[in-house]
């Protein structure tokens, strides 16, 4: 029997009925697999079902009192709340973990990631596993692996990435949030294109390890999407806290981040910016209209906002972060292959990763460290910006959501790259124009979202504006580093402003 109000309540409203034994986690589990059964062949956002898993875990909690197999205490804030994982830097023991890579297919972890031990404490029921670009790549879902996730709104577009996957199963009501990473913008931009709530929190407010001690040189960094603001809060309260060995400590907050939600943010001053940070292409008017908007109901709502650039070469700040993710995808290929015990061979990577990683090891250490140092400076000046300012304000992306395959190169240009690849010819790639239009193609649709993962900022997108096409369009704030606390009041007063809980894209999973 379906749960009438299932698609309505987010997570902690999910969990209230468990506490209220008005449902069973059981049952609550058995709706979360009937709604993927229906609407996940139409967009492909998991690809790795743990449905056996999660009933054991479901046994457990009703047979102990425990959120599965943790041994917590019953009665957490997300008890029996069925719960997506990213297949990316959430291991689980036993159980693959791709990153939608064919070199990674046989990869099995043999512990748990730190941030999915503390899922589980909060309660929530891991069942099934959401879909990427290969190793988190690329900003559009559309692995060769497990084929594109496609956006609830409109199945022809991309759902964003790299946690698209994620996005696409919340949007479309399978689960009320899922787990999300981000290391450019990888919650906010799949959290822009399907008109849901993403943060991606302070640098070091939650886990990487026990394996890591960071990710993309402290860039990357793991929350959740959400429908509502307090689920994300409620979230981060159960996640946040620093491991021993974390070399990013974020400053502590004053209290529980829920109890933030619905708390006055006071009078804001917040600057609001439509150039791009990481781009020269102008950004699609859909999102400079969003951003205006935006601005106009926060003014409204009290607060003082006027026009305000950083000081930012952007493409060269483009350039310098590119290098270092160049830098980290033949890193991360090299662990890879000590894993698998081999080389990867042409076939086992699709030719974006494969390009990325040989550009990685054509970069020298130096090159590397003078890219990392400028990168610094941007967030040294961008400190600066923020003493006279207490938010900035931004589209979260340069464009609407996209087309499938449009962020991805076509004829000649894909034709080329692959064909360097093949022949192993990696030294032409530093001729000009060989990979420039493919960088500047996927920068332009992200010009805003990597600079708070160079800053280490708190930013979040927040689904205020949907456009001509009824197509969800995001606008990011920003915050001080450790201040998720004003954004978690100011989100909050968005969502009671301008409410988009119950906006439904076509394809969702009420019956």
């Amino acid at each position: 029997m379906a749960i009438a109000e299932y698609g309505a309540l987010d997570g902690l409203g999910l969990a209230a009925l468990v506490q209220r034994r008005q449902v069973s986690a059981l049952e609550l589990l058995e709706e979360a697999i009937a709604r993927a059964e229906r609407v996940n062949p139409r967009i492909g956002a998991i690809v790795g079902s743990l449905h056996e898993e999660a009933r054991r875990d479901v046994a457990a909690l009703t047979a102990t009192g425990s959120a599965g197999t943790s041994g917590d205490r019953h009665g957490a804030a997300f008890e029996g709340v069925p719960f997506l994982l990213k297949d990316l830097y959430a291991e689980m023991a036993g159980v693959p973990a791709t990153g939608a890579s064919r070199f990674l297919v046989d990869h099995r972890p043999t512990q748990d990631a730190t941030i999915v031990t503390r899922f589980r404490r909060a309660g929530l029921i891991i069942f099934g596993k959401t879909n990427l670009p290969e190793v988190g790549l690329l900003p559009a879902t559309e692995p060769t692996l497990f084929g594109p996730t496609r956006n609830p709104w409109n199945p022809e577009l991309s759902s964003g990435g790299s946690s698209g996957g994620s996005a696409a199963a919340v949007a479309a009501g399978i689960v009320p949030l899922a787990h999300a990473n981000d290391g450019g913008g990888s919650i906010r931009i799949p959290a822009s294109c399907c008109g849901l709530f993403g943060l991606k929190p302070t640098r070091g407010r939650t886990p990487v390890g026990p394996d890591r001690t960071e990710i993309w040189n402290g860039y990357t960094i793991g929350h959740v999407i959400s429908r509502s603001v307090r689920d994300s809060a409620a979230a981060l309260d159960a996640i946040a806290g620093p491991e021993a060995h974390s070399p990013y400590w974020a400053p502590p907050q004053a209290g529980p981040f829920l109890a933030e939600v619905g708390a006055p943010p006071g009078r804001l001053r917040i600057a609001l910016t439509k150039r791009p940070q990481a781009a020269l292409a102008a950004p699609h008017p859909d999102c400079l209209a969003a951003a205006d908007d935006a601005g106009h109901l926060l003014a409204d709502l009290g607060h003082h906002v006027e026009e305000a650039d950083l000081d930012i070469d952007a493409e060269a700040f483009a350039r310098d972060f590119f290098t270092l993710v160049c830098v980290e995808m033949a890193a991360f290929l090299a662990r890879a292959e000590a894993r698998v015990g081999r080389r990867a061979g042409r076939r086992d990577l699709e030719t974006s990763t494969a390009i990325t990683a040989i550009l990685g090891r054509q970069r020298t250490a130096l090159e590397a460290a003078r890219a990392r140092e400028r990168l610094d400076a941007v967030a040294r000046r961008t400190a600066v910006f923020f003493e006279r300012t207490d938010l900035l304000l931004s589209p979260t992306l340069g464009a609407p959501p996209p087309a499938i395959g449009a962020l991805r190169p076509r004829g000649l240009e894909a034709f080329g790259q692959e064909l360097l690849t093949r022949l192993h010819l990696g030294v032409l790639l530093r001729l000009p124009g060989l990979v420039e239009a493919s960088v500047r193609r996927v920068f332009s649709f992200i010009p805003f979202s990597p600079l708070a993962n160079v800053t280490g900022q708190p930013s979040m997108s927040v689904p205020l504006h949907w456009n001509a096409a009824g197509l969800p369009i995001g606008i990011q704030l920003t915050a001080r580093f450790g201040d998720e606390a004003t954004l978690y009041r100011v989100a909050a007063q968005l969502e009671t402003a301008r409410p988009w809980r119950d906006r439904r894209p076509p394809i969702f999973a009420d019956v």
